[in-house]
């Protein structure tokens, strides 16, 4: 287990340096609206999500030509569940800029969640096309295709594997869905590999949420939301992973809650 991320003495200097900047008078608008998006990025770093989608809003009054933002805020819209307003904002984002490197990814998982799974796919294909030696776009194709194409899904993540250099660490996590490596293993080889507290966290987040992703799909929920909670619990607020798993326990509860019968009262004589 890897120590919970904290509130870093930067950060608290920063947002401080923040609140003394707003007490002056006289701050040019587009100066404003950087300052209130960069208060909302450390809100977000620290888990603040209703103070930073306050600061993002401020921002966007002010300056509505942010690309970066609305994706942000897409998904953040996203791990609320608010799909449209997510798909709007990414659409915002590709609006202002084509080209930007995250946002067709992360509408794609947006539609995802939406059960849009054909429009998902027409975003997380080329999105993968770009960079095929990237495994998390690789991972994000595989959970998709278990959806459209589910007899097709590993045979295609098989083929997407041996097309890449395999360099990058999450390679073990496609090595693991492809059988390669057992789950025992991909969670001792983080611990043993991981150079500090810092890297343990990150990678046990990411770890954590694909192990349980895996387990929902073969609807083995205990599983799946211990697994959630522990890919919480490093605290790594930024991460689209620790996001997601606060999204996928709401649906979990939500479907168990759906599926357990209401009790009626017994009728009296």
């Amino acid at each position: 287990m890897a120590i919970p991320y904290q509130p870093s003495l930067p950060q608290q200097i920063q947002l401080a340096r923040i609140e003394q900047i707003l007490q002056q008078p006289n701050i040019p608008q587009t100066t404003l609206a950087t300052i209130y998006y960069d208060r909302g990025l450390l809100h977000d770093s620290l888990g603040l999500r209703d103070l930073a989608r306050l600061d993002f809003n401020n921002s966007l009054k002010l300056n509505p030509n942010q690309p970066d933002l609305f994706n942000v805020s897409g998904v953040i819209f996203t791990q609320m569940g608010m799909f449209d307003s997510a798909y709007e904002s990414f659409d915002s984002t590709l609006d202002l800029a084509p080209d930007h490197p995250y946002a067709h990814r992360n509408r794609g998982i947006a539609l995802y969640y939406g059960e849009r799974y054909e429009l998902a796919n027409d975003d997380l294909l080329p999105h993968y096309q770009q960079d095929i030696n990237d495994p998390y776009r690789v991972i994000w194709l595989y959970i998709n295709d278990l959806k459209l194409v589910p007899q097709q899904a590993q045979t295609l993540l098989q083929q997407r594997y041996a097309a890449s250099d395999k360099k990058d660490w999450g390679w073990q996590i496609v090595r693991m869905y492809l059988g390669e490596v057992s789950e025992e293993q991909f969670l001792t080889d983080i611990a043993e590999q991981s150079k500090d507290n810092e890297q343990l966290a990150l990678r046990l987040t990411e770890g954590y949420f694909y192990l349980a992703q895996r387990y929902q799909q073969q609807q083995d929920y205990p599983t799946a939301i211990m697994l959630y909670k522990l890919a919480l619990s490093g605290n790594v607020y930024e991460f689209i992973e620790h996001r997601l798993s606060l999204l996928e326990l709401n649906r979990i509860f939500t479907v168990e809650q759906n599926a357990t019968p209401v009790e009626t009262a017994s009728p009296t004589a």
